[in-house]
């Protein structure tokens, strides 16, 4: 199923809820065949050319509002798979699901109706949890973006939701008029703006999926930890691959032009100064990745103050301390000077990148740390070249 295969094919649909059933392709008289291998399953009538149907898609259910894909709940290989690569950000921006209305299990009218992302990763943390319950998904065009980032983005918002709901025909499905969505997107979405655009009420359901099915036995949650927002060390740690991939692709470049300005000197370019004085360079933005990519998420809670750029500093010091030792005897003082200022400014400007994934800060806040942080990074990143080239001369 791609991008608008199982929602939105046209066909006639029954009269009332109550005939929601499966739908069952019909046999053929020709299965046993004269010669060769025994036949495969039939297409499924919902297959177009240049159209997939998704792995986990088990089969359709006919409405009043058209077939609807029920899906698994146990995740594939394949699911697997893809949860591993968009971890590593590969194929990051694609890995998305169709939107529109999913079904679990058998569910009827009267059965609850859950919101969510388009974003495979988010769209697979739910279902998977949804094992032996009968209900519906309603799937926003986050544009392939989580819960969170689509709320502070406005892909999930109050506009979508309405328009989501009217497109789907859930008010054909359903005899309620309620919907549960996931706290996370209670920044982008008005529950009043909701209830008037589509007639349904909002619930605000738990921030972790793996809560819902523990919700979904008792409503009222207010006071329970399904409610906080946690950033636990596994949830810290889950993040640094895709982290270290986006860093990897600008190493490098980075490495490169390490080499090159690393050769300038007294004999206008030396081959042999190039690749040991670029060595070097090139440790030295491993030590900044390490200490902001790896270290500052690592360590978050422990290190001092509230920026992010201000605490990647103290794990960019203390990789650039232990690149010093490694090389005490190799350079000078002000080339160490140069690999400092390096080393530092890289590590604090990756663990920005952390801003967005946490319960410790807020859009503006993260806004006004960037337009501060961002030229000092910049300021350094540009003092260590001048100084590492001018060593050059000097050395």
């Amino acid at each position: 199923m791609n991008q608008d295969c199982s929602c939105n094919t046209e066909t006639k649909s029954p009269t009332s809820l109550t005939q929601i059933q499966p739908l069952v392709s019909p046999k053929s008289n020709d299965s046993e065949p004269c010669c060769g291998s025994p036949a495969g399953p039939p297409s499924s009538p919902f297959e177009q050319p240049g159209y997939k149907i998704w792995g986990f898609v088990d089969k359709f259910i006919r409405a009043d509002s058209g077939y609807i894909p029920v899906v698994k709940t146990r995740l594939s290989l394949s699911d697997i798979a893809g949860t591993f690569r968009a971890r590593l950000g590969m194929d990051r921006n694609s890995y998305k699901v169709a939107p529109g209305l999913y079904a679990v299990g058998s569910p009827d009218s009267d059965s609850h109706v859950l919101v969510t992302a388009n974003y495979k990763l988010t769209f697979d943390s739910l279902r998977k949890e949804l094992t032996n319950e009968n209900l519906w998904i309603l799937v926003l065009d986050t544009r392939g973006i989580n819960v969170w980032c689509a709320a502070g983005k406005g892909s999930f918002g109050t506009e979508e939701v309405i328009n989501r709901v009217k497109t789907a025909g859930v008010e054909k499905i359903v005899s309620h008029r309620e919907l549960i969505l996931p706290q996370f997107g209670a920044t982008g979405v008005s529950a009043i703006k909701v209830k008037k655009g589509c007639g349904f009420k909002v619930h605000w359901g738990p921030i972790q999926a793996k809560d819902i099915r523990n919700y979904l036995k008792d409503r009222n949650i207010d006071d329970t930890p399904m409610r906080r927002v946690t950033f636990t060390l596994w949830e810290r740690i889950v993040l640094i691959p895709v982290e270290i991939n986006i860093s990897l692709k600008y190493l490098l470049w980075a490495a490169i032009a390490g080499f090159v300005l690393s050769g300038i000197g007294d004999n206008i370019f030396s081959f042999s100064e190039s690749w040991t004085r670029g060595f070097i360079t090139f440790v030295a933005l491993i030590g900044g990745i390490i200490g902001g990519a790896i270290l500052t998420p690592t360590l978050l809670p422990w290190l001092p103050g509230r920026a992010f750029s201000l605490k990647g500093l103290i794990p960019g010091l203390a990789v650039s301390i232990i690149t010093a030792i490694i090389f005490w005897t190799g350079v000078s003082a002000i080339e160490m000077l140069a690999l400092f200022l390096l080393t530092l400014a890289v590590s604090s400007y990756l663990a920005m990148n952390f801003t967005g994934t946490t319960p410790y800060t807020s859009p503006t806040g993260v806004e006004k740390e960037m337009r501060r942080a961002i030229p000092l990074q910049a300021a350094g990143v540009v003092t260590a070249i001048i100084i590492w080239v001018w060593s050059g001369f000097i050395g």
